[in-house]
């Protein structure tokens, strides 16, 4: 199977400034996504889509081609992942190459490996929409999980009569950090109409998002105490 590793880094970040290529233990940020990646893949199956000239050469000066500029109207606060993964697609079949599959990393989850990308592939099949990494959820709509009813009461989000939170069903949250993604799927309908969707589990620490200074400063805390 064909795959295209798709690397999406926005130049604008408001929580943390330039956090794409901010160092975290002596490297930008995106450098630990694209290292798990070429553990896998030839630099040529790879695509950085950026639309910051900054983040280009921080990408070439690693070593890795960035082939196009993403266009500004793709790379607003309320852009998705979805055009951008269309835009990518489109680029790379008018060159000839046809990926079957997908893989978005995403460069805010450097604990992320690149035995995780590998598990999550294996996953991976024609049949699905999707495989997609997730955690388990530490909040419960059965348990803790709440929503207001029409009369401003609180009121359980999912019937149950659980007393203790470890009774009750999984659930799951995307932790952003893996997904693989049909071809065939995503040019027929957006990523949040697809059925198909496969689980590939991640403990807490590697499925960590680089969101707020707070995280980067926990995440070299633990790189540099080897944690995980």
């Amino acid at each position: 199977m064909k795959y295209l590793v798709l690397i999406p880094a926005r130049g604008g970040s408001k929580g943390v400034p330039g956090k794409n290529i901010r160092p975290l233990i002596g490297k930008p940020l995106i450098q630990y996504t694209i290292e798990a990646a070429r553990s896998l893949f030839n630099d040529s199956d790879i695509c950085i889509s950026t639309d910051s000239n900054e983040i280009k050469t921080v990408v070439e000066n690693i070593g890795l081609r960035v082939p196009f500029l993403r266009p500004k109207e793709l790379s607003q606060d309320n852009s998705g992942s979805y055009e951008v993964i269309l835009h990518a697609l489109d680029y790379f079949e008018k060159k000839g190459f046809e990926p079957e599959a997908v893989i978005l990393l995403q460069p805010t989850s450097p604990l992320r490996t690149a035995k995780h990308i590998e598990e999550a592939v294996k996953l991976f099949g024609p049949k699905l929409d999707m495989v997609v990494s997730v955690k388990e959820s530490s909040s419960n709509p059965y348990y803790n999980l709440f929503e207001e009813d029409i009369s401003g009461y609180l009121k359980k989000s999912k019937k149950g009569t659980f007393e203790r939170r470890q009774d009750c069903p999984s659930v799951w949250e995307y932790n952003g950090a893996i997904y693989v993604i049909n071809v065939s799927s995503v040019k027929k309908k957006r990523l949040y109409e697809f059925s198909n969707i496969r689980k590939y589990v991640m403990d807490d620490i590697p499925s960590m998002d680089i969101d707020t200074e707070l995280d980067f400063k926990l995440a070299e805390v633990i790189i540099n105490n080897k944690f995980y």
